[in-house]
C-alpha cells in the first residue's frame, strides 16, 4: 500500500504503536493532514505536557493509554485510557501527563 508521512494508507494500524514513549519528551506523529482537518497521535512522558493555548476549532481527544490532566478554561479534567474529551474552540486549554499517556487528537477545520 501507499504511504503518506510514514502512515500506510489502506492498512490496519495499531494506534498505540504510532507514537512511542521517549523519556522526558512529547512525541507526535501525523496520521492525516488535510485542509479540512488533522489527526495526530501523541505520547507524553510522565509530567510532560502542552502549555495553555487556544485553537480556532474544536479538538477531540481520545486517551489511548495512561492518564492526563486536561485543563479547559481553568477547570481540570482527569482523563484516562478509553475516555474522550472535547476541547472547545477559542477556549484556553492545556494538558499534563499524570502518568505516561498517549492520545489521538482530531481537529476538524470547520
Amino acid at each position: 500500500m501507499a504511504e503518506k508521512k510514514g502512515v500506510a494508507l489502506g492498512e490496519a494500524i495499531n494506534l498505540l504503536n504510532l507514537a512511542g514513549y521517549a523519556d522526558g519528551a512529547v512525541v507526535s506523529r501525523t496520521v492525516i493532514d488535510k485542509p479540512v482537518g488533522t489527526i495526530t497521535a501523541f505520547s507524553f512522558d510522565a509530567g510532560e505536557g502542552l502549555s495553555e493555548h487556544t485553537a480556532p476549532y474544536d479538538a477531540f481527544v481520545q486517551v489511548l493509554d495512561g492518564e492526563a490532566e486536561i485543563n479547559i478554561n481553568g477547570v481540570a479534567h482527569n482523563v484516562a485510557a478509553g475516555e474522550i474529551i472535547i476541547m472547545p474552540a477559542n477556549i484556553p486549554h492545556s494538558l499534563r501527563a499524570v502518568q505516561r499517556f498517549k492520545m489521538l487528537l482530531v481537529m476538524i477545520r470547520a
